[in-house]
């Protein structure tokens, strides 16, 4: 599949890699469909970009609502004509321990809202779009692209339960959809950064960034950039399906 002219939605859009796979994409000549719950945040990347609308739409969208997933791809379609490459990007943090205990004492847990927030988003909310977006590729009959975006964090980390375990999840549903979507000529994989320099990475005190860095092989965090990098090489490579690429720098948890 070629970037140029292609059409692709990208969820979480508004910040962070989701603005850095748009700033990719756009010179390239895809046409975007720009996700986000943010509208403001939307609004300032099309203006960034400097595209008509016949190149790209912003659309508010909570991905963990059933209905607004629905309407909003159905928006997609009727704006371009179709969708070739979704990028299920949409995720958020309530970062906990499970438990913490102190003298054998109870300090906190991980509630159960913050333990259901980020599985409807980072989980349920990849599973509503990537249907959406798969029906709209089959009724097509031109095939195309899910990307789904896991985390080196899916292998478990601590304070990250509800975080992992999303993210483990969706690293198999993109397993078991590659099987499912292959008769149709729709693939499937699946990208798993590492630490990356997003607003909210170089926000962190300086000392525990460079101890974060230290961490990491490559001796440093990663770029937006790079992990927009491998939505591209997806998108262009026809051969690959079903599979997790790791951009970490070399780290594993």
């Amino acid at each position: 599949m070629k970037t140029e002219h292609s059409i692709v939605a990208i969820t979480g859009a508004g910040g962070g890699l989701g603005a850095g796979m748009a700033r990719r994409l756009a010179p390239l000549g895809a046409r975007l469909a720009l996700l986000d719950t943010q509208a403001d945040a939307l609004e300032q990347l099309r203006s960034e970009l400097g595209l008509a609308d016949g190149h790209c739409r912003v659309m508010t969208c909570d991905v963990s609502d059933e209905a607004q997933v629905d309407q909003t791809f159905a928006d997609v379609r009727k704006a371009f004509g179709g969708l070739d490459v979704l990028v299920n990007n949409a995720g958020i943090t309530r970062d906990a321990l499970m438990l913490k205990f102190r003298d054998g004492e109870r300090v906190s847990r991980m509630s159960l809202e913050d333990w259901n927030a980020v599985i409807n988003v980072n989980l349920t909310g990849v599973f509503l779009c990537g249907r959406a977006a798969a029906e709209q590729m089959i009724r097509s009959g031109k095939g195309g692209l899910i990307v789904n975006v896991s985390s080196i964090s899916r292998s478990g980390n601590i304070g990250q339960s509800n975080y992992s375990a999303a993210k483990a999840g969706v690293a198999a549903m993109t397993v078991s959809w590659a099987k499912e979507l292959a008769r149709h000529g729709i693939r499937v994989n699946t990208i798993s950064p590492g630490f990356i320099g997003t607003e909210m990475v170089r926000s962190m005190k300086p000392e525990a960034l460079a101890k974060l860095s230290a961490m990491i092989p490559a001796g440093r965090i990663g770029e937006p950039d790079e992990i927009a990098q491998a939505v591209q090489f997806l998108i262009e490579n026809d051969f690959m399906n079903g599979r997790n690429l790791e951009v970490d720098g070399g780290m594993r948890l």
